[in-house]
């Protein structure tokens, strides 16, 4: 096989997203466009990735890290120029170098491998990747000669109008002999309506030299779509979400109504668990089997154990063990670390918590900065009294602990192991082990004295 390279075009602002953020940037099911261009470029065991950058390019490399070289296109004068930024790296060397831009989240590794496939069979130079549309408006068609060989591209502001009616179009992807385009490019010109240096151009400079030019078609025009603006956006997300919500179910996860349910790319979740309608999963999420999630549930950042159920809740960048019971309306804020077998009940909030093995708060608590340990009951509107106004102190619940309704930690406080808070109390020292800590005023009854309110 020879070596193989990969430009990705990332260099433009996308002024018709009408947006502060540079377009290659727009997630699209939870993961910015052109990383999801990268990560399926990756797949292709490519000898070299070259990220062509421009607007906003310190946040395109922040985002894409060391996976590729970059390359500023500091003006953007068309994509042949765009590819022109990358001949310090790629120029000279012998292979093949694909050409995709980075604002097609939906094209898959195993098209871009069929396309590099037949350009090494039949010993092309260039290979354009195409598609048919019944609408081709805005894009690029693909002109072939009488015996069906690619004659040219042009571009639609330039077209004719019989040429105009060609359905095939040019996706933007493209494979070239690599020494052939950094040849070809030195003799682009902006002679166009636009006055841009085209990439396509190089098609024709190359046919007129003789070279072998072939085009090879995808049967999916959805994976083609470039995002122009927020619509085209939808739509992509749209396409990847159904991708993503057939995926698991062909997986083994039942998803009730794929419609409404929404899952990030890179969501991991096992067999036989069961997706409830209105769910959203994001991130880095990884939900293991026989999991109940939602209805109406957001799950971001969080791997979830066997067996758990979470019912219209929300959790957020933390650990849930197994067979865990949480909701309805619980919600599961940063660095909580929730073991096996505990239930976190309606209207719970659970906050940079360790919650130990088997414990239960069942409903109207907020548990913040504490350590809870196995085994302990906390009652029914307790609090964990984690913060003064300026700092956060810790709340420490040993194992076996009961703590009774309506009762107040103020923390930094500590109670044992096996100790008993009665109801009501605001403990603001620490309880021993086995201990029972009553903190509340003595009752007294005044009998008769609600006639003299009354009689006021």
């Amino acid at each position: 096989m020879s070596k193989r390279y990969a430009v990705v075009l990332a260099a433009g602002q996308g002024t018709r997203m009408k947006s502060k953020l540079y377009k290659v940037l727009h997630p699209v099911c939870g993961k910015p466009m052109v990383q999801h261009v990268v990560d399926q470029v990756s797949k292709l065991d490519m000898d070299h990735i070259v990220t062509v950058i421009g607007h906003g390019a310190e946040l395109v490399k922040s985002q894409l890290g060391d996976k590729c070289s970059y390359a500023l296109q500091a003006e953007q004068l068309g994509t042949a120029h765009a590819v022109m930024q990358a001949q310090e790296m790629l120029e000279g060397k012998e292979g093949v170098t694909l050409v995709v831009c980075g604002d097609t989240p939906l094209i898959k590794a195993e098209t871009m491998e069929a396309l590099l496939k037949q350009h090494e069979e039949t010993n092309a130079k260039v290979t354009v990747l195409t598609a048919y549309t019944a609408d081709p408006t805005g894009y690029g068609r693909l002109i072939r000669n009488d015996k069906g060989f690619v004659e040219k591209i042009v571009e639609h502001k330039d077209a004719s109008d019989e040429e105009r009616k060609v359905k095939e179009i040019n996706t933007g992807t493209y494979c070239f002999d690599n020494q052939a385009l950094f040849d070809a490019l030195k003799n682009v010109s902006n002679e166009n309506v636009q006055g841009e240096y085209y990439l396509p151009d190089v098609i024709e400079i190359l046919k007129n030299r003789g070279e072998i030019v072939t085009a090879f078609q995808t049967d999916d025009f959805d994976e083609t779509l470039g995002v122009n603006d927020r619509v085209a956006l939808s739509q992509a997300e749209g396409t990847l979400r159904n991708r993503i919500n057939e995926f698991h179910m062909r997986n083994g996860v039942t998803i009730i109504d794929p419609k409404n349910t929404y899952i990030d790319a890179d969501v991991e979740i096992g067999q036989d668990t069961i997706i409830y309608p209105g769910t959203v999963l994001t991130g880095q999420t990884k939900i293991a089997s026989d999991c109940q999630i939602g209805p109406n549930s957001e799950i971001k950042n969080c791997h979830i154990g066997e067996g758990t159920v979470i019912r219209q809740s929300v959790a957020h960048d933390s650990q849930i063990g197994a067979d865990v019971n949480i909701g309805p309306f619980a919600h599961i804020r940063p660095q909580s670390e929730i073991h096996d077998e505990v239930k976190i009940g309606n209207f719970v909030e659970i906050k940079k918590t360790v919650f130990g093995k088997g414990s239960k708060a069942s409903h109207l608590s907020y548990i913040g900065d504490a350590e809870v340990g196995r085994d302990v009951n906390i009652g029914c509107g307790s609090i964990t009294v984690n913060y003064d106004g300026k700092n956060k102190f810790l709340t420490k619940i040993e194992d076996d602990v009961f703590i009774g309704c309506n009762s107040n930690l103020v923390a930094p406080v500590t109670v044992g192991k096996g100790a008993y808070v009665a109801a009501g109390s605001t403990v603001v020292e620490d309880v021993p082990g086995n201990a029972l800590a009553i903190a509340r005023a003595r009752q007294v009854n005044k009998e008769q004295y609600a006639e003299k309110i009354k009689n006021k």
